[in-house]
C-alpha cells in the first residue's frame, strides 16, 4: 500500500480489525519509510457495477459519492453515523448481487429514498428534493404534504 505521505510503496499492517458489522476491514498501517501511520479500509466488492446516467453516460458505481449524498441529506440530523453506513452497504450490497452489471441512476435514487422513509422524514425530503429536482417551494410543500398524508392514513 503506498504511503500517502510520502508515496513509498511499502507499507506495515499494524492492526487489522472488523468494522461495519464485518463488511469491511480497517487496518492501521505504517510506512516502512518515513514512518508515519495512516488507516485503510477493504470491502468485498462481488462485481463492477456500471451506473447509467440520464444523458446516457456510463460511470462506475462510487460508494463514496452515494455515501456523501446520504450524510448530505442527514446533515444535523439526529441519525447515527453507523446506521447511514449500514443504510450505503445494504444499497451497495443490493447493486452486485442484483445480477445486472449496469443500474440505473434513477433506481439507486429510489432505493435511498426508500430507506430514508423510514428514517427520517426532514433526511428524506432533502434527498428527494435533490433526486426530484424540486425549482419552487411549492414542490417542498407537495412533497411534504405527501408524507404527511400517507402517515395519517397508515
Amino acid at each position: 500500500m503506498r504511503c500517502p505521505y510520502c508515496g513509498h510503496e511499502d507499507s506495515q499492517v499494524k492492526d487489522s480489525r472488523p468494522t461495519e458489522d464485518g463488511a469491511a476491514i480497517r487496518r492501521r498501517r505504517q510506512c516502512e519509510d518515513c514512518g508515519a501511520r495512516f488507516t485503510t479500509f477493504e470491502r468485498i466488492q462481488l462485481r463492477e457495477v456500471a451506473v447509467l446516467k440520464a444523458d446516457g453516460r456510463r460511470e462506475p458505481f462510487d460508494r463514496e459519492k452515494l455515501m456523501r449524498s446520504v450524510q448530505i441529506a442527514c446533515r444535523k440530523r439526529p441519525i447515527d453515523g453507523v446506521r447511514i453506513e449500514r443504510l450505503v452497504s445494504g444499497i451497495q450490497r443490493q447493486l452486485e448481487t442484483s445480477g445486472d452489471n449496469e443500474v440505473q441512476a434513477t433506481q439507486i435514487g429510489a432505493m435511498v429514498m426508500e430507506a430514508l422513509k423510514g428514517f427520517d422524514n426532514v433526511a428524506y425530503i432533502r434527498f428527494a428534493s435533490v433526486y426530484r429536482d424540486f425549482t419552487e417551494a411549492r414542490d417542498f410543500e407537495e412533497f411534504a404534504s405527501s408524507i404527511t398524508e400517507a402517515a395519517k392514513k397508515g
